[in-house]
């Protein structure tokens, strides 16, 4: 590998605080073991398949074994709560009484999650006795935990199957896809520099509801700690940027060497911002004047910011810090996640045109994606390099954060297609979106959601994803689908 590559796949390293904790429990009812001697080993044949398992997902699993009493299962959940787990699993693998489940989740103060895994798809009913069927019988004790977790004022979740039932596997792995988001956000330190556009009141956020209901920790930053930092950089550090941008993106012949540059050298110093300040994301926006720097900063940062959230630290331009959040919570799951708006309708082909100008997100494009030079930046100040690319044909994820009018947010979700067909090319990521049905009705009922002007586009349809995180972090869902 030569230097350059090597230093671009440095660079392009994905960001990640921390893996995703999950916490495992596994238990029956202590009663039977003298009982039936050959049920217990059975059952840990199943244990440890499920242990596998978790442990081949991308977690990090805190096992702490088997319990067969109340006593066992507050130990358990005082180990779990020093874990500091995103979600804990508990295995039923048999019937067990609520008391052995519950001081889990009351010492942990941490989602849960029930499983129960039958050995195969049925019973042997002609050569079954008591012993054998009870390794069939984690479902007896779910309704008693439901009620007794509903009683509590703890949520209640359930993944019922067979122990190798891949259905059943996949729905386990979105939990875990979930958990990956809380733990996400719940670490997060989103970066929010500059002022909101002047106007957008959809966009205003308190930022004490962003800690209070996602953990996270919002950095107010000036556009003079990245005026500093851009000073500092060398020209040998712009010119290694503009070999990485050229390895990156296809030059259009619009884009001017000046403001190539310039881009390069906002990107090696928006790099050390995300650095010095530890940040997981970053939104933004300066309006400037007269040319100035901190509106030649402003309108530099698309090429910087497209490469940050390429490694997985979203950055979201209009100061849009909660449609940063939703970014960073598609990237969790793996989705990708894209700055985007509505651009057009298009009544022919029955698609929602969507798209923006500024970061983009990498991943999402069909092709090598395209840097433009535009001689103005529509409704804002400034000019230079944008990014232009059609996004990758197939199944999407419409997904934002809204807001209700006491403050609480919500996520917002719409599974779509995008299918070919004209694009503009303006220097904007642009993708025509086929919800099944009339764009109209869905830009009226996606727009009665609590959602703002702006979301990620997310790979794949993510909905059930993002639901379960939204679970998991206490906050309601609302999916949008066209009948």
């Amino acid at each position: 590998m030569t230097n350059q590559k090597q230093s671009a796949a440095r660079l392009l390293q994905p960001h990640r605080r921390r893996s995703t904790r999950i916490g495992l429990v596994s238990g029956g009812l202590g009663a039977y073991w003298p009982q039936f001697p050959e049920l217990l080993p059975q059952l840990r044949d199943s244990v440890r398949y499920v242990t596998g398992r978790f442990q081949g997902l991308d977690a990090e699993v805190t096992d702490t074994g088997f319990i067969s009493d109340a006593q066992e299962a507050a130990a358990a959940g005082e180990k779990l709560r020093v874990a500091d787990c995103d979600l804990i699993v508990i295995f039923l693998t048999t019937y067990l009484t609520s008391s052995m489940v519950l001081p889990i989740a009351q010492r942990a103060k941490t989602p849960v999650l029930v499983i129960d895994l039958q050995t195969t798809e049925a019973m042997d009913h002609a050569n079954f006795d008591t012993g054998k069927w009870l390794a069939y019988c984690g479902q007896c004790p779910v309704p008693e935990v439901a009620n007794v977790f509903r009683r509590a004022g703890i949520d209640f979740r359930s993944v019922s199957g067979h122990l190798k039932q891949e259905s059943a596997w996949e729905r386990i792995t979105q939990w875990v896809h979930a958990a990956g988001v809380r733990a996400r956000l719940r670490n997060a330190r989103h970066g929010l520099m500059g002022h909101l556009y002047p106007g957008m009141l959809d966009v205003a956020t308190d930022l004490t509801t962003v800690s209070t209901t996602f953990g996270s920790h919002v950095e107010v930053l000036e556009f003079d700690d990245l005026r500093e930092r851009v000073n500092a950089v060398t020209e040998a550090q712009v010119a290694e940027r503009l070999e990485l941008a050229r390895d990156l993106f296809v030059l259009d012949d619009s884009v001017n060497d000046d403001d190539f540059a310039w881009g390069a050298k906002v990107s090696v110093g928006l790099d050390r911002l995300v650095e010095d300040f530890d940040l997981d994301s970053v939104a933004y926006y300066h309006r400037g004047l007269a040319g100035e720097q901190h509106e030649r900063l402003g309108a530099g940062m698309i090429l910087g910011s497209s490469i940050l959230t390429a490694r997985g630290i979203p950055m979201a331009g209009e100061f849009e810090l909660r449609t940063s959040i939703a970014m960073l919570a598609a990237q969790a799951i793996g989705a990708g996640g894209s700055f985007t708006e509505i651009q057009a309708l298009n009544f022919f082909d029955n698609v929602v045109e969507m798209g923006h100008d500024g970061p983009a997100h990498l991943a999402v494009s069909a092709q090598e994606p395209l840097l433009r030079g535009l001689g103005v930046f529509h409704g804002k100040r400034g000019w230079g390099v944008s990014v232009e690319f059609d996004v990758r044909p197939g199944p999407v994820t419409t997904f934002g954060l809204g807001q209700d009018p006491d403050g609480s947010y919500v996520f917002v979700t719409s599974e779509g297609v995008v299918v070919p067909g004209p694009l503009l090319a303006i220097g904007n990521t642009t993708s025509r979106v086929d919800f099944g049905g009339d764009p109209g009705v869905w830009v009226d009922e996606w727009s009665q959601t609590g959602i703002g002007h702006h979301w990620a586009l997310c790979i794949g349809h993510r909905a059930a994803d993002i639901k379960a995180a939204a679970s998991l972090l206490g906050i309601e869902h609302r999916h949008v689908v066209l009948s």
